[in-house]
């Protein structure tokens, strides 16, 4: 592989955490109430590419930040060189806006605002206040463009993309303290979120609220005990794995937003790419 070992690329990708990713376009989708599969499929690869496209312009954008405090990583250390990751955050981010103009008006307009959100986080607004929301808005964006498949965004997107930008700004607060620790307030903050996100996806009601109500259960199990511990000992380590957990929730948190929608069986899809990121996760760091 050009410029860099498949290892050093996969860790630029954060290659653990885009297993996050196809969840959203399955829960954007079954919000539209169904799409066709080629548009699905063009919204997932669209998906997958503006995310790695975010992860390799975020790392370009913070090489002389990782120097000093994370020497380890593909750039500084020198396995990628920074003029390839910047072309393939450009790359990709053509790529993905291309794959989702082949699919409709509605996907193509979603996507370039996806992008738009992603270049912004990534070149100016992650280290103002309004960094986690941005982070959180692209999320949201992520899972709106699945529901776009369909031709159009339906307003029954709007309240699963709500619940997902929610967790991720409030997990993005956190990883701000992940080298260093130091903070109580910012997990304290993603606990109080994540509960409220889980009584939400489990409210009775819904085709399936039963499965909706289990993975309420998993995503709370998945992110709760690390954001706990970040709380009490707020040391860096502990914090980090709070992020880790908290991106790995995600998975969980799509599966209930798709079972409340009515699409069941995208819950053991999913589920199984929670298992997958965990494996993954123990090889190369998703943050």
């Amino acid at each position: 592989m050009t410029g860099g070992s498949a290892r050093a690329w996969l860790e630029l990708v954060r290659g653990p955490a885009a297993l996050t990713v196809p969840g959203d376009t399955l829960a954007g989708a079954a919000s539209a109430g169904g799409v066709p599969h080629r548009e699905a499929a063009l919204a997932l690869g669209s998906s997958v590419c503006l995310y790695w496209a975010g992860m390799a312009l975020n790392d370009w954008a913070d090489r002389a930040e990782d120097a000093r405090d994370r020497p380890h990583r593909p750039l500084p250390s020198g396995r990628i060189h920074p003029a390839a990751a910047f072309g393939a955050a450009a790359g990709l981010t053509a790529a993905g806006i291309a794959l989702a103009g082949a699919a409709n008006r509605a996907q193509l307009a979603t996507a370039t605002a996806l992008a738009a959100t992603v270049w912004a986080y990534d070149l100016g607004l992650k280290h103002t206040p309004a960094g986690p929301v941005a982070m959180g808005a692209a999320r949201g964006l992520d899972l709106l463009m699945g529901s776009a498949a369909s031709g159009r965004v339906p307003r029954a997107a709007l309240p699963p993309a709500a619940l997902l930008a929610a967790h991720t700004t409030a997990v993005t607060h956190v990883s701000r303290h992940e080298v260093d620790g130091g903070s109580r307030a910012a997990p304290l903050a993603a606990l109080a979120t994540t509960a409220g996100v889980a009584a939400a996806v489990a409210r009775p009601g819904g085709p399936d609220a039963g499965t909706a109500q289990g993975c309420a259960a998993s995503y709370l199990l998945t992110a709760a005990p690390a954001l706990a511990r970040a709380a009490r000992q707020p040391t860096g380590e502990h914090t980090k794995q709070g992020v880790v957990n908290g991106l790995a929730a995600l998975v969980p948190l799509q599966a209930g937003l798709a079972a409340r929608a009515g699409a069941r069986r995208s819950v053991p899809v999913l589920l199984t790419l929670l298992a997958a990121t965990r494996r993954l996760s123990r090889k190369v760091t998703p943050t």
